[in-house]
């Protein structure tokens, strides 16, 4: 059987319950059976039906001829044809063929009435239709729960009620009948079989027992479809907002258009746009940006300004258009001018000057071919300024600016850890900008500047990228030519800019950024630079910024070497500036004050305004007085600076405790010492029995800086001997040098740093490996003059220097001690042997 729920022309009615009359006397009786196909019609109600198949059609000429009566149940499985028993529900309702009408193409419309519920017992017979033995199936109702039952009624009145409001298709009429009924079982079936109902949930409610379940049921079913429907107006409510809110604007901003244009007035967007497509026409930009410039522009021209996009697309042309795509700010090179700037601003440093005036004049010479019609290729070097702070790197990077008449700009890269600093962030982020080179490069507003990347080796890494890796392409000059930023997406010509880098300290540096840079280095300066610099640079610059005239007050030379010497220790000149400050403040404060001035500044107005001094060449005599201290020299981030190695030995059985913070290699170089001389202990005069008894420690104060390398291998051999031999090494000799097993000294680096170092510290002998002697070209003249540089190629050449005359004398001793035993027990086994 396929029977469908087709809607027709009938009105629906609903039965009351006192005008139903049964179909027989007993209980249980023979019913004809009419499977319907994903429909369940409900007690009480009336429901429009189709019918279509034989077995339907005969069924339905049967009974029209009777009473009319008929079983409607739903049959399983809503997409087979032909049910038989078995195949259906059990429970299912008697009905009346209220209304029946043919139509022409063969098939049968019902309208059929609802009774009550009854259940099929067995099945009876398949053909001519579908018979059963049906019983009757009633609903109970319990006298006990009519409060809870009257209470559930209410509710899903209300319920309902509230569901007619919120769907259109509902009549108001179906509130009023709601609201008129007294039998709870018609209440629910009435408000079923007008609900959008499953049919598999129709069933399920017809196939309760209870009327308090039955009423539980539709209550439960109405609510959730209150959420849904309320919710889905509250989404239309807000929509219909949304979309009246865009006509709005746009009726309103067509509106505004009008009386512009009424009024003779240009559309302000308009405006925008020309302004915009004028910038572009004047930037001179490359073919890729222009094109990409005037694409975005098209794209902005028809967005509202109201839109997300339009800011975004505004703020990337503002970009574009500000770049200096076409604007260079070098005028003719003069070499001479240039060597004059140099000199004025800076002091000594020959190097670096130099390498910038070879520079220049080889740029003026291809300025001089191009003029004339060649075509020469060159790029802008990449120069890396290396060494201590203070040393003037900066300030050098500013006299080439000055020198090229270019712009300056710097960026300093100091704890920058994300890549995007350097390439940009892409405009899908809100927020996006250009990287900080790109904004540098507007910010000097030519495409040309000196642009000086400022501690370069101080750059981290981390989950957001390597920024040393984003610089490789920025300082290659066989890159930089198409730099790409993220944010603006197009080709930048950076090949004209001249890389200034600056950096404490080489080793952090990656190796494939160091290999695309020039390296100079720039060491600390001697006591008479400094000297020098006080008297050109620094004292003046702080007696006018201090509203002094050196007219007024002349300064000592012994002051600022006084000053120089105990009361700053540096490579640089930084913390010698700020010194010289603070005397200045004294004599302003005085001046202020109405108090007398001294004509000169001398060592002792120093010693009164700063204080006790600082810093001590007697320390030296003090720390190195004991046998077991030595005096090293290292390189720093800051410079060269002296370091004490110190020893003691106590009671053990020949173990090694090192300590200070030392990294592995400084470990390894004090573990190679500890080995020679061990090895080497009877030549050193030495007791080699004393290391069965005795642990050594080794220690390098200042234990909270990190300390290591192989230049120390000579100052460990030093002190152990000199602990070992009760003989205190020389308070005035410092060192530096790798040993080996075989006690070679091999050459270290930082030879200048170090020299200087150890000037500063007072120190009068420098012992270097003689592989190191080529770089004493690189020391001033007056520091080799004042240092006894003395060039070592073994460790004993070096003891011979740094422990005193005792150690030479105490040694010669006890290597004599051993040959004169043996000499006498070979005189005794000759006299043993003539007596036998």
């Amino acid at each position: 059987m396929d029977e469908q729920n087709v809607p027709i022309e009938i009105e629906p009615e609903f039965a009351n319950p006192d005008e139903i009359s049964p179909a027989g006397d007993s209980d249980r009786r023979v019913l004809p059976v009419l499977p319907l196909r994903g429909t369940v019609v409900l007690p009480l109600t009336v429901v429009p039906l189709a019918a279509a198949q034989p077995r339907s059609l005969r069924l339905i000429d049967a009974v029209a001829s009777g009473d009319r009566t008929v079983v409607l149940v739903m049959q399983n499985d809503p997409e087979s044809d032909g049910a038989g028993p078995g195949e259906t529900r059990e429970i299912g309702t008697l009905a009346t063929i209220h209304q029946m009408m043919r139509v022409p193409d063969g098939s049968v419309r019902l309208a059929v009435q609802g009774l009550k519920r009854v259940k099929i017992a067995e099945w009876v017979a398949e053909e001519p239709y579908l018979t059963a033995v049906i019983e009757d199936h009633d609903e109970h109702h319990d006298d006990e729960e009519n409060i809870e039952t009257e209470a559930l009624m209410r509710s899903t009145t209300e319920l309902f009620q509230r569901l007619v409001s919120l769907v259109s298709n509902l009549p108001d009429e179906l509130v009023t009948a709601a609201v008129n009924i007294d039998d709870p079982l018609q209440l629910v079936y009435l408000i079923a079989t007008n609900l959008r109902m499953d049919p598999e949930e129709r069933q399920k409610l017809l196939e309760y027992d209870t009327v308090r379940e039955k009423l539980q049921e539709i209550s439960t079913f109405m609510t959730k479809e209150l959420d849904l429907l309320e919710l889905g107006k509250k989404i239309q409510g807000e929509v219909q907002e949304e979309v009246g809110r865009t006509q709005r604007e746009y009726y309103l901003r067509e509106q505004l258009k009008a009386i512009q244009r009424e009024l003779g007035e240009s559309d302000g967007q308009e405006a925008e746009v020309e302004e915009l497509r004028q910038k572009i026409d004047s930037s001179g930009m490359p073919e890729e940006p222009d094109r990409e410039a005037r694409r975005e522009l098209d794209r902005l021209s028809k967005l509202p300004p109201a839109a997300a996009e339009y800011g975004v697309i505004k703020t990337y042309l503002d970009w574009l258009t500000s770049l200096p795509w076409q604007t260079s700010t070098e005028d003719t090179i003069d070499v001479k001018r240039a060597r004059e700037i140099l000199d004025r601003d800076h002091w000594d440093m020959e190097k670096p000057k130099d390498r910038i005036l070879e520079y220049l004049a080889v740029r003026r010479l291809r300025q001089a071919r191009v003029e004339a019609g060649e075509e020469i290729a060159g790029r802008e070097p990449i120069l890396c300024f290396v060494g201590p702070p203070g040393v003037g790197k900066t300030s050098l990077a500013q006299g080439i600016a000055e020198a090229l008449g270019r712009e300056f700009t710097r960026m300093s890269l100091g704890g920058v850890r994300d890549e995007a600093e350097i390439r940009g962030h892409r405009r899908t982020y809100i927020g996006a900008m250009p990287g900080r080179i790109i904004q540098a490069i507007r910010r000097a507003g030519a495409n040309d500047p000196v642009f000086v990347l400022d501690e370069v080796d101080k750059m981290g890494n981390d989950w957001r990228g390597d920024p040393s890796s984003a610089l490789l392409e920025v300082l290659d000059p066989e890159q930089n030519d198409t730099f790409r930023d993220h944010y603006l997406d197009v080709p930048f010509d950076l090949s004209k800019v001249m890389f200034v880098t600056t950096a404490n300290l080489l080793d952090p540096i990656p190796a494939p950024l160091r290999d695309r840079m020039e390296i100079i280095q720039l060491s600390g300066y001697t006591d008479d630079e400094k000297l020098n610099i006080a008297k050109r640079y620094l004292v003046p610059k702080q007696m006018k910024s201090h509203a002094l005239t050196v007219d007024e007050i002349a300064w000592d030379d012994d002051a600022i070497l006084a000053i120089i010497q105990h009361y700053t220790r540096e490579s640089g000149v930084r913390n010698l500036e700020r010194e010289i400050g603070s005397v200045c403040r004294k004599l302003a404060t005085r001046l202020a004050s109405d108090e007398e001035l001294p004509d000169v500044v001398t060592r002792e107005e120093v010693r009164e305004y700063l204080g006790r001094p600082r810093y001590f060449f007697e320390e030296l005599a003090t720390r190195t007085s004991n046998p077991g201290v030595a005096i090293g020299v290292g390189v720093t981030a800051v410079g060269g600076d002296i370091m004490f190695i110190e020893t003691s030995q106590y009671g053990g059985r020949g173990g090694l405790t090192i300590t200070g913070q030392l990294g592995d290699v400084m470990r390894e170089s004090a573990q190679a010492a500890m080995s020679f001389v061990r090895a080497r202990a009877g030549d050193l005069g030495i007791d080699p029995d004393v290391f069965k008894d005795i642990d050594i420690h080794v220690h390098v104060p200042a234990g909270a800086t990190p300390k290591d390398g192989p230049s120390a291998g000579v100052a460990l051999t030093t002190a152990l001997v000199s602990l070992l031999t009760g003989i205190a090494a020389r308070d005035d000799v410092a060192m530096t040098g790798e040993i080996t097993l075989r006690g070679q000294v091999l050459p270290v680096g930082g030879i200048k740093e170090k020299a200087l170092a150890a000037q500063r510290a007072g120190v009068t002998t420098f012992i270097i490996p003689r592989r190191n002697e080529v770089d004493l070209d690189d020391l001033p003249e007056n520091l080799v003059n004042e240092l006894n540089i003395v060039l070592v190629e073994t460790i004993d050449e070096a003891l011979e220097v740094a422990l005193p005359d005792e150690f030479s004398v105490q040694r010669e001793t006890r290597q004599e001690a051993p040959k004169a035993s043996r000499s006498s027990e070979r005189h005794d086994k000759v006299a043993a042997k003539s007596a036998d």
